[in-house]
């Protein structure tokens, strides 16, 4: 057990992760609080079930795992914690976004409007930066950096 905490949480102390893991959060947060607590617009957790699991066809547990890993994957991003196993989780996540929604509308974003639909350029931005949390970890200020130092000083 020591040995995979180890792993998931090895990482240098560099600003770069650091930077991702801010932006990540930035973007991503509010749209997990539109799932789960009706912000920003959002319908909140019992009509984004109903919606997921009624129009959307997702099953109730993938369902339920979408907005939990939308809000509580970002915070956890964003302050460093395992920080390589929330960042894989969102990467399959949005990959899975792309696959079952927005491949179908083609690659670019609908800016004005006249499409039926959203394509999927901003989830491969989304992706390019989880791969990169993925292999280097949290980086700097994270507590990764905490729990490696603890669990490596023993």
């Amino acid at each position: 057990m020591r040995t995979l905490i180890n792993r998931l949480t090895a990482t240098e102390p560099v600003i770069t992760p650091l930077i991702l893991r801010i932006v990540f959060a930035i973007v991503l947060w509010p749209h997990g609080a539109q799932l789960l607590l009706g912000c920003f617009g959002g319908y909140g957790f019992s009509a984004t079930m109903q919606y997921f699991t009624t129009q959307a066809g997702l099953h109730p547990i993938i369902a339920f795992v979408v907005i939990i890993l939308e809000f509580f994957g970002s915070i956890l991003i964003l302050l460093g914690l395992f920080t390589r196993f929330f960042a894989f989780a969102s990467l399959i996540l949005f990959t899975g976004m792309i696959i079952t929604v927005h491949q179908q509308f083609g690659f670019f974003m609908n800016w004005y409007g006249n499409m039926k639909g959203e394509g999927f350029e901003y989830h491969l931005l989304v992706i390019g930066l989880l791969l990169c949390l993925t292999i280097s970890g949290a980086g700097k200020a994270s507590l990764d950096a905490v729990i490696n130092k603890r669990i490596n000083k023993n």
